[in-house]
């Protein structure tokens, strides 16, 4: 039973494997060493590596420009909240 299922995910992989494969040649149409376009979207890496950069740079933008701002509020509404000596002697 083992040997027939093990025949059956081979003859399935096989059949993936062939009805997936772009074809044998690998020098591209225009001669440059890599295959040709078979149609399948390979997906735009390079425009998602610009989106992910400029928004780490957005961040650390908006980030440098509210940090004195959030820290003037913070420290505002711990002494109001904490009274100025903080020490509450009495």
């Amino acid at each position: 039973m083992g040997r027939r299922i093990g025949q059956t995910l081979r003859a399935r992989w096989l059949a993936w494997r062939s009805a997936t494969a772009t074809s044998t040649d690998t020098s591209g149409a225009d001669g440059d060493g890599r295959a040709g376009d078979d149609g399948r979207d390979r997906g735009d890496v390079p425009g998602w590596v610009m989106i992910t950069v400029m928004t780490a740079a957005l961040v650390v933008a908006i980030a440098t420009l509210a940090t004195p701002a959030l820290q003037n509020l913070f420290t505002s509404a711990i002494n109001s909240v904490s009274g100025v000596g903080g020490g509450g002697g009495g």
